[in-house]
């Protein structure tokens, strides 16, 4: 059965962009909620031996003790975790006792200062430009022996957008989730990100490369041809691989623990996306942009 993917491009670009331009908008009035690896401060994690306490309640337990915003967010049954600025040793034992010291158990206690944020936040801003740097290099690398009007750096920037719109869309739902509950972003779920970027440019190469075959194979046939009947010859191979990458994630997400669920969440998210991209927006652009500049040629000759 053969599907003709370029015939509804117009349909893949406008509902990529909405969901793009969604994630914009949502970023530039909200802003991503950092966590406090970014900004610094404290995370205790305890279990309750019997009923959990309500958020009130606990703010109430805790407001004599001038810690300033705090999020409370329930983990499990009984399970709590609180985000906090930073305090000492002496602020948390007084925590402790004031959430009823012997009632719970204390699961785990960090505490990272702001001089430490910031340079983690750098760093991370680094490692992302260096990465998307040499992802568009190795794109072009390895498309090089590809002739016009279908050129090298043309696969590469094309990888990037792909890349942009997989990376987006889950940074938009986090946007998102932190404004209206709360929800940090964090380092794990920096790393997720960072490996949908990975997962997501590996999907599209695939397809890259599959064109590029087909490309020396059909000769006869037209740039738009190729594309679809290589669309054609990956798209299962694409969706068994990512359904097989989500049925970990899934587990993980509703199995693995509070430290491993976002990180989970942001990876399936990334996932859906890439596989997406790949079929529906990587390969069809280079279709569009290759027509486009088909049609330039030939108006230059005339």
């Amino acid at each position: 059965m053969f599907f003709p993917f370029l015939k509804y491009k117009k349909i893949y670009f406008i509902f990529s962009g909405v969901l793009m331009l969604a994630s914009i908008i949502l970023l530039i009035i909200f802003g991503i909620n950092p966590g406090i690896e970014f900004t610094g401060g404290s995370i205790l994690e305890v279990e309750f031996q019997e009923q959990r306490p309500s958020n009130q309640e606990i703010r109430g337990k805790l407001g004599h003790l001038e810690l300033g915003e705090i999020l409370v967010q329930p983990t499990g049954e009984r399970g709590l975790i609180l985000r906090m600025a930073e305090i000492d040793v002496g602020t948390h034992q007084q925590v402790l006792d004031a959430l009823g010291r012997g009632t719970f158990e204390e699961l785990r206690f960090e505490s990272i200062g702001p001089v430490i944020g910031r340079e983690l936040k750098q760093r991370t801003r680094t490692l992302i430009i260096l990465a998307l740097i040499a992802i568009l290099s190795y794109v072009a690398f390895a498309f090089r022996k590809l002739v016009s009007p279908r050129r090298p750096w043309q696969y590469g920037i094309i990888g990037i957008i792909a890349l942009l719109h997989d990376v987006l869309i889950p940074l938009g739902v986090f946007v998102f989730l932190g404004h209206f509950l709360g929800i940090p972003f964090t380092v794990p779920v920096v790393v997720a990100l960072l490996t949908i970027v990975g997962y997501s440019i590996n999907d599209t190469v695939v397809v890259f490369d599959r064109i590029r075959e087909n490309l020396f194979k059909m000769r006869d046939g037209s740039f738009e041809r190729v594309v679809d009947f290589s669309l054609n010859q990956t798209l299962v191979r694409s969706v068994n691989t990512s359904l097989t990458t989500l049925f970990v994630l899934f587990a993980i997400f509703f199995f693995g623990g509070e430290t491993l669920k976002f990180f989970a969440l942001a990876f399936i998210l990334g996932i859906i996306a890439g596989t997406y991209s790949s079929i529906f927006l990587a390969a069809p652009l280079l279709a569009s942009w290759t027509g486009l500049q088909l049609g330039f040629l030939q108006r230059l000759k005339k």
